[in-house]
């Protein structure tokens, strides 16, 4: 008799995130494109000044050796000197910190909730070759502007598929899958909020 069982699907913990974030992430989604960042250079400037808190927050994860072990090629994925070239390119200044960063350098971050912060700001990478041909249109590029916009050499898809294979292997208990999940949530929202101030 033929076996027609049906393989098991392969979890993906980058869908599961996604499903769970959908309404903290549609709604970013929704306030970034109402204050038209590519309207012109002053407006994609405003959205300068919301990557760059951002990546501020997150900048630390970067050297965290754990995180490090656990996602082989991190410290290439750190944007945050791209992104405050990018601004020194348009002839502004780079904003002061108004607060700590959300991951000290000298703190130990919580391990499952650096992940979903993580995963946000890769997802946005990923998501960025749209906000990247909009940045053309205005005279920027990789090389002047718009760094932090460009694609991986290895291609945007690729170097995401990188991320979550990583991301999948990692084995993490059920409080700390919801960790993932509440960093994850806290990171759009922190984006959403930035966002707010910068084109209110």
């Amino acid at each position: 008799m033929t076996d027609t069982q049906t393989p098991p699907t392969v979890r993906s913990r980058a869908k599961d995130l996604k499903a769970q974030t959908h309404g903290t992430h549609d709604r970013l989604d929704k306030a970034i494109m109402a204050g038209n960042p590519f309207g012109d250079r002053d407006r994609y400037g405003l959205f300068l000044k919301v990557q760059q808190p951002f990546h501020r927050d997150i900048d630390a994860l970067y050297d965290d050796p754990r995180l490090i072990a656990l996602l082989p090629d991190l410290g290439e994925r750190r944007r945050l000197s791209q992104i405050e070239q990018d601004i020194a390119d348009l002839g502004q200044t780079v904003p002061a910190a108004t607060q700590a960063p959300r991951f000290a350098a000298d703190e130990q971050a919580d391990l499952a909730t650096a992940l979903g912060w993580l995963y946000v700001a890769e997802g946005s990478n990923l998501g960025a070759a749209f906000l990247f041909k909009m940045a053309l249109k205005l005279g920027l590029s990789e090389d002047f502007g718009a760094r932090h916009l460009a694609g991986h050499p290895d291609g945007r898809a690729a170097h995401w598929r990188q991320f979550t294979s990583a991301l999948d292997a990692i084995e993490l208990d059920v409080d700390q899958e919801m960790a993932m999940v509440a960093g994850a949530n806290a990171a759009f929202g922190r984006v959403h909020a930035l966002v707010q101030e910068a084109f209110r």
